[in-house]
C-alpha cells in the first residue's frame, strides 16, 4: 500500500497547480476582453439620458422599476429618478387604493405582468391593503447592463422662497438632502446649491446640480439665475406642460432667459455662462395628459457609461440637449473659431439650424454684484442696457457650420426638424436640439470651449 505521507505530499503539489490552471482558464477570457477594450481605448461616444423623473416615491404615477424599465426599453443609456425631497431607499408601504386613484384599476395587473407575482409584495394592515415600493438598490440589478444602461441616484430638492417654488435637481447623491431654504429666490438657489457642493466634497463623488423649470410659477427670473454664478446648469427644455416654457406677454420664454442669463454673466459678472439641459420631468406613464416620458433628454459624449464620467463630461460642456433631433457630432475649433455640426438624417425630415449670438457691446456696461436683490440693483427681466441675442445665420441641411468673426460674445446653435415631436407639449412644436455656448471669454482670460 502506498505511503499516505507520499500521497499527502503529492496533493500539496498537484492541488495548487490545478488551482492555478483553473484561475488561468477563467482569467484568459477576461484578459482577451481587456486587451480588446484597450485596443479600442474606449472611444468617446454619445449616451442618452434623462435627469428628471418621478415615481410613486413622490408624485409620479407608476412603480419605480416600471418607470426605469420604460427608459431602458426605449433606448436610453442612463436614468436618474428624482422624487421630491426623498431618495428611493428603505422600507415603504403605500395604500393600493391611493395607487389606483393616481392611475387606474389595472395598475397592479400591469405591475405583476411585468415582474411576476413573486416580485410584488402586498400586505393587509387592518382594512387597508398595501404594496411595498421597491428601493433603487433592490431593482437596479434587474435592469442595468454594463455599457448599455445604468441608474444614477438623485433627488429633486423642492424648496420655496417668497411664496414661489424653487426646485433644483441633484444627480449622484450619497444621501438625501433636505431643502436648505432662503428668504429670497436667489438665496434659496444659492443655499441649496452650496449644500450640494458640500455634499460632493464630503462624499468624494461627482454631483451634478441643475436648476429646474425656471418659469414654473414664474419663480426664477433671468437676473436671479444670472447672479448665482455657482449654478452651471439649468433646464432650457422641460417636457412638463405646466412649466410655461414659452413664457407669456409679461415673461420671457425659457430659451430667451438662457441668453439674458449668459449675457449678464459674461458682461456684468465676469462669470462663465450657464449650460442648457433638456428633461422629461415625467410624472404620467399611462397615456393621460401630463408630463409624459420621452419628451426631453441630454446626449453626453463620454468614453465610459458611469455616473462620474457622464457628470465630468457635462461639466466640460461635452453634451447637448434634445427634444428629438440627433446630432452625430458637435465640434468647436477654438483656433479656427468655427462651430460645425453633423445632423443624423431622419426619414421625411428636413433640418434648419439657427446660429444664435450675442454681439459684444460697443460701450462698457455696468457691473453687478453677485449678492443683493433684483430690486436693489434695478435689474429687470430683460435689461435694456444689454445687447440682445440674435440669429446670425440660418443654415439648411445636415452639415451646418458657423465661422465666428470675433465680434460675438458667444454663439450657440438650435437645430429644428420639420417634424413635430412624437409627443408634443405645445402647438407648433418641432423636434429640436440645443448646443452649448462657445467662443466666450471671461474677463481677459480666453476660456473658449473646445
Amino acid at each position: 500500500m502506498q505511503d499516505m505521507s507520499d500521497i499527502a505530499k503529492r496533493k500539496q503539489v498537484v492541488l495548487p497547480l490545478l488551482q492555478l490552471v483553473a484561475v488561468l482558464i477563467c482569467w484568459m477570457p477576461v484578459t482577451l476582453v481587456l486587451a480588446q477594450e484597450s485596443a479600442t481605448q474606449h472611444e468617446p461616444r454619445w449616451w442618452k439620458g434623462n435627469l428628471h423623473t418621478h415615481t410613486f416615491w413622490s408624485d409620479g404615477n407608476d412603480f419605480p422599476e416600471m418607470v426605469a424599465a420604460w427608459y431602458a426599453d426605449h433606448g436610453y443609456n442612463f436614468l436618474t429618478l428624482t422624487d421630491h425631497n426623498v431618495l428611493s431607499r428603505g422600507m415603504r408601504w403605500v395604500s393600493i387604493d391611493r395607487i389606483i386613484r393616481q392611475t387606474d384599476s389595472d395598475i397592479m395587473d400591469r405591475y405583476r405582468a411585468r415582474w411576476g407575482d413573486a416580485w410584488v409584495e402586498v400586505r393587509q394592515t387592518g382594512e387597508r391593503e398595501e404594496v411595498r415600493l421597491k428601493p433603487l438598490d433592490e431593482f437596479r440589478c434587474l435592469l442595468e447592463q454594463a455599457g448599455r444602461f445604468i441608474m444614477i441616484e438623485g433627488e429633486e430638492i423642492s424648496d420655496r422662497a417668497e411664496g414661489k417654488p424653487v426646485h433644483l435637481n441633484a444627480t449622484n447623491l450619497e444621501q438625501v438632502l433636505l431643502p436648505a431654504g432662503g428668504t429670497t429666490v436667489r438665496e434659496s438657489i444659492r443655499n441649496n446649491l452650496r449644500m450640494m457642493l458640500v455634499h460632493q466634497d464630503s462624499s468624494g463623488r461627482q454631483v451634478l446640480p441643475h436648476l429646474n423649470h425656471p418659469n414654473f410659477g414664474y419663480a426664477v427670473t433671468a437676473a436671479d439665475l444670472a447672479v448665482v454664478v455657482e449654478e452651471q446648469f439649468f433646464e432650457v427644455y422641460n417636457g412638463h406642460p405646466d412649466v410655461n416654457h414659452m413664457g407669456d406677454e409679461s415673461h420671457l420664454g425659457v430659451e430667451a432667459i438662457w441668453d439674458v442669463v449668459n449675457t449678464m454673466r459674461l458682461l456684468q459678472l465676469d462669470a462663465e455662462p450657464i449650460l442648457g439641459i433638456a428633461t422629461d420631468d415625467s410624472h404620467e406613464y399611462h397615456g393621460r395628459p401630463g408630463s409624459r416620458p420621452g419628451r426631453g433628454w441630454v446626449m453626453v459624449r463620454s468614453r465610459y457609461l458611469t455616473p462620474e464620467h457622464l457628470i465630468l463630461a457635462m461639466k466640460a460642456a461635452n453634451f447637448y440637449a434634445s427634444s428629438g433631433v440627433v446630432l452625430d457630432d458637435v465640434v468647436y475649433d477654438s483656433q479656427q473659431r468655427r462651430l460645425d455640426l453633423t445632423i443624423a438624417p431622419t426619414e421625411n425630415a428636413t433640418f434648419e439650424t439657427q446660429f444664435i449670438a450675442v454681439m459684444k457691446p460697443k460701450k462698457p456696461v455696468a457691473q453687478l454684484e453677485q449678492s443683493g436683490s433684483a430690486q436693489d440693483q434695478n435689474e429687470s427681466e430683460s435689461p435694456e442696457n444689454l445687447p440682445k441675442a440674435q440669429v446670425v445665420a440660418t443654415v439648411p441641411g445636415l452639415s451646418p457650420s458657423y465661422q465666428l468673426t470675433g465680434e460675438e460674445l458667444y454663439v450657440r446653435a438650435v437645430v429644428s426638424s420639420s417634424l413635430p415631436p412624437v409627443d408634443p407639449v405645445f402647438d407648433g412644436q418641432r423636434q429640436q436640439a440645443w448646443t452649448q455656448p462657445v467662443g466666450w471669454q471671461v474677463g481677459s482670460t480666453n476660456n473658449d470651449r473646445d
